[in-house]
C-alpha cells in the first residue's frame, strides 16, 4: 500500500472516530436529554459536567480521550505520515462532525489523547498545566488555552519538526475553537466550572 493510500485512509478512519459525539450520546441514553440545549450546548464534558452528573463527564473525557488515542495508534500501522495525518483529523472530526452538521466540541479531549501517542511527556505537562489553571481559577476554557498555547511553543523546541507542525495545528484549532469563550473570558462573563452537583 502507497504512504499516500495509508494517509487517506487514516485520515478517514480518524475523522470518523473523531466524530462520535460521546457527550450527545451519552447524555441522550442516560434521560438527560439533548447536551446541546444544556450550558454552552457544546458536547464536551466541561458541558456534561453541567447536567449534574460527574460520572457522565468522565465517561464523556475517557471516550473522547480514547478516540484521539486510537486514531493515532490506528494511522501508526501505515507509517508516521499516516499517523501525523490520523491526528490531525481525529480532532477535525471531533469540532465539526458531518452528522451533528459540522457543530462539534471544543476538541481538548480528542487533541490530548492524540499528544499521548505523539509525545507522552508533553501530554503530562498539557495535563498539569489544564489542571492549575483549572483549579485556580475555574475557567475549563482558559486552562485549555494555556494548554494549548504551551504545548504548541513546547513542541516546537522538544519535538522533531513533523511532529511540531501537527501539535502546532491541533493547537490552533482548539483556540480557534475557543474563540466564543475568548470574548466571555475578556467581558467577565465565561462560565466557571462548579462541582457542586452530582
Amino acid at each position: 500500500m502507497g504512504t499516500m493510500t495509508g494517509m487517506i485512509l487514516a485520515a478517514v478512519i480518524g475523522y470518523l472516530l473523531g466524530s462520535i459525539p460521546w457527550g450527545l450520546l451519552l447524555t441522550r441514553v442516560s434521560g438527560h436529554g439533548d447536551i446541546r440545549h444544556i450550558g454552552s450546548g457544546n458536547i464536551g464534558a466541561t458541558n456534561v459536567l453541567r447536567t449534574g452528573s460527574k460520572g457522565l463527564a468522565a465517561a464523556t473525557l475517557a471516550l473522547d480521550l480514547a478516540k484521539g488515542i486510537a486514531a493515532v495508534l490506528i494511522g501508526r500501522f501505515w507509517g508516521p505520515d499516516a499517523m501525523l495525518a490520523a491526528a490531525v483529523a481525529v480532532v477535525i472530526g471531533h469540532m465539526f462532525p458531518v452528522w451533528l452538521a459540522f457543530h462539534g466540541g471544543k476538541g481538548v479531549a480528542t487533541a490530548l489523547g492524540v499528544l499521548i501517542v505523539l509525545a507522552w511527556p508533553l501530554a503530562l505537562v498539557a495535563m498539569a498545566l489544564w489542571l492549575i489553571i483549572a483549579i485556580v481559577f475555574r475557567y475549563s476554557s482558559l486552562a485549555a488555552l494555556v494548554a494549548a498555547v504551551a504545548t504548541a511553543v513546547i513542541a516546537g523546541v522538544a519535538l522533531d519538526p513533523d511532529r511540531a507542525l501537527v501539535v502546532a495545528a491541533i493547537a490552533i484549532l482548539v483556540i480557534v475553537r475557543h474563540r466564543e469563550n475568548i470574548r466571555r473570558l475578556l467581558s467577565g462573563t465565561e462560565s466557571r466550572i462548579s462541582l457542586s452537583k452530582g
